[in-house]
């Protein structure tokens, strides 16, 4: 237990960390820094929903169809329902 809230504890800090960096580089830095880190931003983000489109995409491209459920074969007789006794 004591290793998972250490691993918890650690990306929690990580991502704080992270958000004051990217703070940091978005306003505390000259026009064309922060232009650059909006653009990487953009680029990724943009990039991971192409990303997903494609793999989307590519899943149901490689995927054999499914074949349709056909239902069970009847008899030509009918069926006595159970806890009935027949004459």
């Amino acid at each position: 237990m004591s290793r998972d809230r250490t691993v918890g504890g650690l990306l929690f800090a990580g991502g704080i960390l992270g958000i004051l960096v990217y703070l940091y580089l978005l306003f505390l830095v000259t026009d064309a820094v922060a232009l650059l880190v909006l653009r990487i931003t953009a680029l990724i983000a943009v990039a991971a929903i192409f990303g997903i489109l494609a793999w989307i995409g590519w899943t149901m491209a490689t995927t054999p169809a499914v074949e349709p459920l056909t239902p069970p074969a009847t008899s030509e007789t009918p069926q006595q329902p159970q806890g009935e006794k027949k004459e």
